[in-house]
């Protein structure tokens, strides 16, 4: 009787230490990590085709070619690991040349509204088009992998969870996180006397 008293509670012990979970939540937050790369990738698959197109454009300005292409080298230059989730001074590295890309595309969009060929120009219209529907997708996958990983932080820091991550080694994971909170937070100026 005893005997089986012990092995009903190690069950009902081991089946609330919530290590499955752990395994379950680690994965859920790698394939939702993976999205965010394979759309920041797809992203990053567009800029050489605006670039050509936008060449083509005798007068446009060089020098936000040559941001735009410097920030694409940057971002695919990057070696992203698994480990880069655990890591979270490389994953504000990742976030950051992220960033910069895609401030230089915006700024290339706005350049290009200047210029009526470019902006009737079919090819140009659908790449713009298509990099407008790959910046949605990309806030997608990071909305999934923010919420993947506040579950698998809720894991970490709820009890009797929290004893299997102590045991077991599993620290809290980073999340994206914005450099210049201060910056968005402050509302832009707008003003219609300005020419």
């Amino acid at each position: 009787m005893t005997r089986w008293l012990l092995i009903i509670i190690a069950a009902l012990t081991l089946s609330a230490c919530g290590y499955n979970d752990f395994q379950r939540l680690d994965e859920q937050s790698r394939a939702a990590w993976s999205e965010v790369l394979n759309q920041y990738q797809r992203r990053a698959d567009l800029v050489p085709n605006i670039v050509a197109t936008v060449k083509g454009e005798a007068a446009f300005e060089q020098e936000t070619l040559a941001k735009v292409v410097e920030a694409r080298s940057r971002a695919t230059s990057m070696q992203v690991t698994p480990e880069t989730l655990n890591n979270p001074e490389a994953l504000k590295r990742f976030q950051a040349v992220q960033g910069e890309l895609g401030s230089a595309l915006s700024r290339l969009m706005v350049v290009a509204e200047r210029y009526p060929t470019l902006k009737a120009n079919q090819g140009f219209a659908d790449l713009r088009v298509q990099l407008e529907g790959t910046e949605n997708r990309i806030t997608v996958a990071r909305n999934r992998y923010i919420k993947a990983i506040q579950e698998y932080n809720v894991l970490v820091r709820s009890f009797p969870s929290n004893l299997t991550a102590m045991v077991f080694q599993y620290p809290p994971k980073a999340g994206f996180s914005v450099a210049n909170e201060v910056q968005i937070a402050t509302p832009p100026t707008v003003d219609f006397n300005k020419k």
